[in-house]
């Protein structure tokens, strides 16, 4: 038997754990450009009169059952299980359903206009950007059918992509009908693929089954080669989403947001009516260049139990977000650098060094010390190595006269600077 008083075992470990397959740490230097990101998306969704809105990272089952059973997200992906208690739950695969799943609960006023940043969970293969574990920013608006709500939304992602400097990309855009046209349409759609069944794979076969308009979401060529002559369902819409689509085309147009009709574009989530858009980098290879999408769901909310309500959003993934930037120059990993660096001119023996430490942190600055005891000499080396503009030298002389040394890290040069000065001192040369 183990005495556990006796503290671990000295002998070595004999495995080294590491991130779950489909999951990776972001570590300090990569995870600064995610707090660019994030800062720059919400400032503009901020400008456009969003609100953040934070979901749990599980729900019950049925939330997201009601996003389609059509959907490889509900059919394939989802991680569930019961909990103590014997309920069925889901981890987040997506960010739509939660969010109208709140608004269903609590009856905010409408226009309802969010944004979020949530953690994402799918078992699924991972691939370039995109992990079992990922992240995603939207944004969602209930309580208004306009088209011109559609341009917004697409506007907010179109101008959050250049705010962050991307400039190659492209927009696609299509209609999905509504309920007056759809169930022709499908109809008309399956009775072309299941003349055609023999030569579609396996899960285009399986697609047919349950939703065959997925089968034009089919990203093998063997598949796009029998749906080439498919019907489309831009041709099939009712006159009410022909108007529809035409004035949200009218509206991007009279912004100047480029775009192209994309009469295949589907969503990857049975929820979708009427607009359906996708911004993909064309600096990305073709089969993984998707770095944001979204539409129409009038839909949902009432499937949900609540009260009829159209709405519109978008999700945009962090992760192949910034492969997009990477592949543009745009973004880069920034390493963390100290502002100031503190230097103990009294070997540990006094607690000025500390002060001043969290005095010029306080004051707004990144301040940084060297740490293990190190000589003089030892700390300036890491002053140097830190980045600093300033070292600040509380040394025994300097203390004696109620002051500090600063030296510029760049020019060499050193100037004595009482301490109730040395804020406004540095602060008049840094900013």
């Amino acid at each position: 038997m183990t005495d556990l008083a006796q503290g671990p075992s000295a002998e070595p470990a004999t495995h080294v754990f590491q991130a779950p397959t489909g999951t990776r740490d972001v570590l300090p230097g990569e995870s600064v450009r995610w707090q660019t990101l994030v800062a720059t998306f919400s400032e503009r969704a901020r400008r456009a009169g969003f609100g953040l809105v934070h979901t749990p990272v599980f729900e019950h089952y049925e939330v997201f059952q009601r996003v389609g059973e059509g959907s490889d997200v509900v059919r394939k992906e989802m991680y569930d299980f019961l909990d103590k208690g014997g309920r069925r739950l889901v981890l987040r695969p997506e960010g739509t359903a939660p969010v109208v799943r709140a608004f269903v609960q609590h009856h905010p006023p409408t226009p309802w206009k969010v944004w979020y940043l949530s953690t994402h969970l799918r078992y699924e293969r991972p691939q370039k950007g995109r992990y079992r574990q990922h992240h995603q920013l939207g944004v969602e608006v209930l309580g208004v059918d306009e088209p011109e709500i559609d341009v917004e939304v697409i506007a907010l992602a179109d101008g959050f992509y250049r705010d962050l400097g991307l400039s190659s990309y492209t927009l696609s855009l299509n209609s999905l009908g509504d309920a007056e046209c759809r169930p022709a349409y499908l109809a008309a759609l399956r009775e072309f693929l299941v003349a055609r069944e023999p030569a579609l794979s396996a899960d285009a076969r399986e697609r047919l089954d349950v939703n065959p308009l997925r089968v034009l979401d089919s990203k093998r060529e063997s598949d796009a080669e029998v749906t080439a002559d498919a019907p489309l369902l831009v041709d099939h819409l009712s006159p009410a989403s022909r108007e529809h689509f035409d004035r949200v085309r009218r509206g991007l147009d009279a912004l100047g947001i480029d775009y192209e009709v994309a009469p295949r574009l589907v969503r990857g989530l049975d929820y979708y009516t009427r607009t359906a858009f996708e911004f993909a980098s064309t600096a990305l290879d073709a089969a993984q260049n998707a770095i944001g999408g979204g539409g129409r769901y009038d839909r949902l909310a009432e499937e949900m139990g609540g009260p009829p309500t159209p709405g519109i959003g978008f999700g945009i993934g962090i992760e192949r977000l910034l492969i997009a930037a990477d592949a543009e120059g745009v973004l880069p990993v920034v390493e963390a650098r100290a502002e100031v660096f503190v230097i103990d001119g009294f070997g540990g023996e006094a607690d000025d060094a500390l002060v001043e430490l969290h005095r010029l942190r306080d004051g707004g600055y990144v301040t940084e010390r060297s740490t293990g005891g190190r000589s003089f000499k030892g700390q300036m080396k890491a002053a140097g190595a830190s980045g600093a503009r300033y070292a600040v030298i509380v040394g025994r002389h300097e203390a004696e006269r109620g002051a500090v040394a600063v030296r510029d890290m760049d020019s060499g040069d050193q100037a004595e600077v009482a301490r109730a000065e040395l804020l406004d001192w540095i602060g008049e040369r840094y900013r």
